[in-house]
């Protein structure tokens, strides 16, 4: 499958059966979030994995976490973080989110769905897993096997064209106005 395919076939997962995912395409969809790329390489990623029932029950009270078995607590250590110094931007969101990009791929390509959520409750998360003050719970990452994929062919109908999100020199105002 080329990868414009495999991006398509990659979609939101809001319902989960109970099957288990292999240990074997964890560690593969682990190991792609290792080589993510991070700002200046500084892989402020950590992720905690919970698989069992009672630790399930504990991102529950943080968020729904829809039937799914495995929820990757994806969360950023602040002593590893590039921060642009013309503003203080912090770098270390948008890696969490290429990492965790990276990992719904290849869930998807082992035919494992997934939602990314970032509204959730961090504090709940930090005080059920006993997470240090200097790690923030960044996003959590509920995967699965899904009870139903989405058809691919929704993109064309989902999402606006690229004349509407991409412009060529400089920004202009013809679509700034979301409605």
């Amino acid at each position: 499958m080329d990868f414009l395919q495999l991006a398509k076939q990659r979609c939101t997962t809001r319902g989960f059966t109970d099957k288990h995912i292999p240990e074997k395409d964890l560690e593969y969809i682990l190991h792609v979030g290792r080589i993510a790329p991070t700002a200046c390489n500084q892989q402020p990623q950590r992720i905690i994995v919970v698989q069992k029932p009672e630790n399930i029950m504990k991102v529950q009270k943080a968020y729904r976490t829809f039937g799914s078995t495995c929820v990757l607590i994806v969360c950023r250590d602040r002593r590893n973080e590039l921060i642009r110094p013309y503003d203080q931007k912090c770098s270390g969101d948008l890696d969490i989110g290429i990492v965790c990009d990276h990992m719904m791929l290849a869930a998807r390509e082992k035919g494992i769905g997934s939602v990314m959520v970032g509204l959730f409750d961090p504090a709940i998360i930090c005080a059920e897993f006993e997470i240090p003050e200097y790690i923030v719970p960044t996003a959590l990452l509920i995967m699965g096997y899904p009870e139903e994929f989405l058809s691919p062919e929704r993109h064309s109908k989902d999402r606006k064209p690229l004349d509407e999100t991409v412009m060529f020199e400089c920004y202009s105002e013809k679509y700034s106005n979301p409605s």
